[in-house]
């Protein structure tokens, strides 16, 4: 189980570089995220001494600490980006006006238990990056694709000249903090149509959304959640400790949706914070964007969703400004589910009706936790396989798994207690479905739909 940490009471923020999603056909490269081989650090006023089994990494020039971190990348055909993150750690005292310089070294046979002050490694090769002001249980990144090219073996070094330096977590302090080497593979990918996917009710103390990260890793697209993204209150610190370490490698292509948790938190400012303009206008929780041949709605099933609202007029207008041939739509809340914990939610009908309305093809929501799949329906319920929209509901992006009750009409298939991710690939006028199912478990789903 991986380690987590306790929310703080302090603000945090997370500090990123990644660009902001602009959506298109475009496909987005597999990445790979490596923990370190070995970290550590020396300290001056304490020379025979290794620090190889601490929990944390200093860096400081008073005394004069310094951090090394080495690295071992492997399977990569080619390298488009690397990323050094680095987890400030959550003690007084670990907040700094200087986050330290960030230098590669040519020595990289050195090991993490006989490092010592005395025979460190020398801090001589490139500098890759600095930082400025950091703040405790925050992530920050440093852009090192100019050394990280290929396979192969990697040592960076961490200086400050700040007499008040940052504290890291290391290896041993858990999965969730550890440093990360995140590397975008350059290959180019072969051509084909758009791949959308993603799952809801990620985030929480447990180790499920680490295993369906790890799924996105290795599919390509633009990221898709119906909501519930971090358990249980949706706080800047749990986006922070329970999202950021897992889903949030995948942010600059995430297009996010909120969910009842994220509410949790007075107006989701935690959600509307971390996701900044990826969520669309703050506040508001609604917006659209275009994949290849397709029309994408993001809702917000915690507003008023009433005929006339708001939502609903823009919702209509929106469709109806849409050239595409295509729809999709997805929200927390479903207005179909076998689900034992959560009831259909009616009050989404209206916005079910208005796709229905504008011929959309298929929604996608969240909120029990389990995989579900339902045939083409009206808003009502009924069979359609003229006009009907296909729903699913993709709770199953980490939490804890909830059982099925009295199975509704037209489910035609369903899951629970395997985690995974929906893969839509979205053809110029069709869709594949393919639920992938977290390693280590063998259930799946597939299937076409035309578009109508």
């Amino acid at each position: 189980m991986k380690r987590r940490r306790a929310p703080s009471a302090v603000l945090t923020t997370v500090v990123v570089t990644a660009a902001t999603l602009t959506a298109s056909t475009a496909a987005h490269a597999a990445t790979t995220t490596f923990t370190p081989t070995a970290d550590t650090y020396v300290d001056n006023s304490a020379t025979g001494t290794n620090y190889g089994t601490s929990g944390q990494l200093g860096t400081d020039n008073s005394p004069v600490k310094r951090t090394f971190l080495k690295f071992t990348v492997s399977g990569v055909s080619s390298v488009g980006n690397a990323k050094l993150r680095v987890h400030t750690d959550d003690v007084a005292g670990s907040e700094s006006p200087n986050g330290g310089t960030f230098r590669s070294t040519s020595n990289v046979s050195w090991t993490e238990t006989g490092v010592t002050w005395n025979n460190q490694p020398a801090a001589d090769g490139a500098t890759l990056g600095s930082l400025g002001a950091v703040v405790r249980n925050a992530w920050y990144e440093i852009d090192v694709t100019s050394y990280v090219t290929g396979n192969g073996t990697y040592s960076i070094a961490i200086t400050s000249s700040s007499t008040d330096g940052a504290d890291y977590d290391s290896r041993e302090s858990g999965a969730t903090t550890a440093p990360q080497l995140v590397v975008t593979d350059g290959t180019t990918p072969p051509p084909g149509d758009p791949v959308w996917v993603g799952a809801g009710d990620i985030a929480d103390s447990g180790s499920g959304d680490t295993a369906t990260a790890t799924l996105l890793d290795n599919i390509q697209g633009t990221v898709f959640t119906t909501g519930d993204n971090v358990y249980n209150s949706g706080t800047a610190s749990e986006f922070n400790s329970y999202y950021e370490p897992t889903w949030g490698r995948h942010k600059a292509r995430t297009k996010p949706s909120p969910g009842n948790h994220d509410y949790n938190t007075s107006g989701a400012t935690g959600y509307y914070n971390y996701f900044g303009s990826l969520a669309g206008p703050s506040g508001r929780g609604y917006y659209s964007y275009d994949i290849g041949n397709w029309h994408i709605v993001s809702l917000n099933s915690n507003v008023s969703m009433s005929a006339g609202s708001a939502q609903e007029q823009w919702l209509r207008q929106d469709l109806a400004a849409s050239t595409k041939p295509c729809t999709a739509a997805y929200w927390h809340h479903p207005l179909f589910t076998s689900g034992a914990n959560h009831a259909p939610e009616t009050a989404t009908r209206p916005l079910f009706q208005a796709l229905y309305d504008n011929n959309a093809d298929l929604v996608v929501t969240g909120h029990n936790h389990q995989y579900e799949r339902f045939a083409p329906q009206n808003p009502t319920g009924g069979l359609d396989n003229a006009r009907g929209i296909r729903q699913f509901v993709a709770g199953m992006g980490g939490a804890g798994a909830y059982p099925f009750g009295t199975i509704k009409p037209n489910s035609e298939a369903r899951n629970t207690g395997t985690r995974g991710v929906l893969k839509l690939t979205l053809h110029s006028n069709s869709f594949d479905w393919q639920f992938v199912p977290e390693a280590g478990k063998t259930y799946t789903d597939s299937g076409t739909t035309n578009c109508h």
